[in-house]
Parts: structure tokens; sequence; C-alpha cells
């Protein structure tokens, strides 16, 4: 039988129907051809610097960059006014779009992906991802910063080189703002926190548990082998995190996309950071999203945002675990 969960993080319940579970191999494999043009320069590479603007913050190792973040040539939010909302009408409403848009070139090396990175390339992207939330806190009309990486054309890619966004909004988005009144409604202490404890009592879920990290395929889990890194320390803020646990995350973030590509294959996914927004210092807890790209939403889904997942937690993260040989 189907079986509804609530998402306590969105107080949106999600459906799952295991009688129509498919195994790893039964899904779809991506698109391994990401750009609309192959032909084109990669402008990501050593030695296309100029294609894009100059770097906003650069890494270097014997005259080498290893890391850089540069402004996007075409951003979705750019500007430094404060958020003005204009009536137009009685039911038009605008604003312009202001803030900060950046692209994060995770790595010199086209080819390389996240899950095979070593400790000291996943330290300094994690350090190069704090400063750019410490100054997008600086900037007076920024209220939020979302930081994703899109891998593959079926998540969003344009490009295939290694590579995220940290984008500086002028406004709180929605899923932040149901997260952080779910934090505020948990009579428990930290949702986040009680997971961790909770989980750890029959461990199906469990993809990683050490000193910084823990890893699941969540209870509520919307989509096949969904997972949720959470520090295992209660930060409020990304930027309050030491520079250990930050570390110690991004080597989860690592290990848990070799255990998806051990599972999956080369598969499209999206990382999403949430984190609370700078300037608010209410109950929450920094957390990491990864959502493999395997399915795709459908008539039910976009009409009623309840999400339909064929693969149940349980299952996935055994397959996950068996796959990793852990």
């Amino acid at each position: 039988m189907s079986q509804l969960r609530l998402n306590p993080l969105t107080g949106r319940w999600v459906t799952l129907v295991a009688d129509r579970a498919k195994r790893p191999t039964d899904f779809v494999p991506r698109l391994m051809q990401v750009e609309a043009d192959p032909n084109r320069a990669c402008p990501f590479c050593p030695g296309n610097e100029e294609a894009t603007p100059p770097a906003l913050e650069q890494h270097d190792s014997e005259g080498k960059w290893t890391l850089r973040v540069v402004p996007n040539l075409y951003p979705a939010f750019d500007g430094d006014g404060n958020l003005a909302v204009h009536n137009l009408g009685p039911v038009h409403t605008m604003a312009d779009a202001s803030g900060i848009h950046e692209v994060f070139v995770i790595t010199p090396d086209h080819n390389a992906r996240v899950g095979t990175f070593t400790d000291e390339v996943i330290h300094n992207v994690m350090q190069a991802l704090k400063h750019r939330f410490e100054e997008h806190a600086r900037t007076s009309n920024v209220r939020y910063t979302q930081a994703f990486i899109n891998h593959g054309r079926e998540a969003g890619a344009s490009l295939a080189h290694p590579h995220g966004q940290i984008l500086g909004l002028p406004f709180v988005p929605g899923e932040i703002l149901e997260e952080e009144r779910a934090f505020e409604r948990f009579k428990g202490g930290c949702i986040l926190c009680t997971t961790i404890e909770a989980e750890r009592v029959d461990n199906k879920r469990v993809i990683i548990d050490n000193e910084h990290a823990f890893v699941l395929c969540p209870y509520w889990s919307g989509g096949p082998y969904e997972l949720l890194i959470i520090p295992q320390s209660h930060d409020v803020h990304l930027t309050d995190s030491t520079d250990a646990v930050l570390t110690g995350i991004g080597t989860a973030i690592r290990d848990s996309l070799a255990i998806m590509y051990a599972t999956l294959g080369d598969v499209a996914y999206n990382l999403v950071f949430h984190t609370a927004p700078s300037h608010h210092s209410g109950n929450f807890h920094w957390h990491i999203h990864l959502w493999p790209k395997l399915t795709t939403a459908a008539g039910f889904e976009r009409g009623t945002g309840v999400l339909i997942n064929i693969v149940p937690p349980e299952d996935a993260a055994f397959e996950l675990k068996s796959a990793a040989g852990i």
C-alpha cells in the first residue's frame, strides 16, 4: 500500500509508492552531452580566463589557479538597490531583481567530479564558500545567500566543467521561510538534531555518521535516493561552523557523491545549501540537500505540490550502502 510521510522541514506531505520501485539500473541514464555547442571552448578551463569577468576570489598553487569565483556573465540578480516593490495594478506586483550572482569554478580540471576530490581541494572549496557567504552578509541589499551545484543537463547545468553558483538575493525565499517556521514550531528542540538521534536507533536510513557529518536518506524523501547532509554541530549559519566542521561536511559531500556514483553511475544531481539568512538568529540548523535527477515532476506533482517517490528511503539506503561496501 502507498504511504504518506510528512516532511517536517516544509510541512508538506510526500507519497511513497513502493510497488512502483525500480532498481538503480532501471532509471534512464542521463544525457552525457551538457553543452548546447560542444565545439565551443569551455570558459572555465585554464587559458580561457578572458571569457569570464575578472575573478572576485582566486586560489593559486605553484603559479596556477586552483579555484576561481567570478561574476556570472548573465546574472539573474544584479545591482545594489534594496528591494523596492511596485504595485502596478490589483494583481500585478514587481521589483527589480537586485543582488549578486556568482559562478564558483571549483577546479581547473574540466573532467573532474566532486566525488573524487582530495581532502585539500575540499578544504579550499569550503573555505572559499564561507568567504563568499561572509562577503554577501556585508552587502546591505542581500538578505539571503543561496549556493548550489547543478550537475548534468537534467539538473539544469549548461556547462560540464565542475562549477557551482552563489546568489545573493534581496529577499528570503519561501522555502527557507518555511524551514525557519518549522524549526520554530518544533517543540522537541531542533528538528535535525532530533532526526540524528532518532535515525541512530534502527540505522536503516543512515549512510554516514562520523565526527562532523551525518548523512541519511530522510524518512520523508520526496525522490529516489535523496540525501540529507547534516553537520553534527548545531550551527545556525554555515559561517558559524569551524574550519574543521566545514572540511568535514565537504568530505561528507564528496563521499556521498562517490557512493551515489557507485550505485547510480554518473547521475545528474542538484546539491543545495540551506543556511539561516545572515541577519536572522532564530532556531535553525544549516544543512545540505542532495537530489539525484532520476524522475520528472508530472501533472500530479505540479498540480498539488505533493512529491511521489517510487524508491522508499530504507531501500535506497540499503542499495547505496551495499554498492559502497558499507
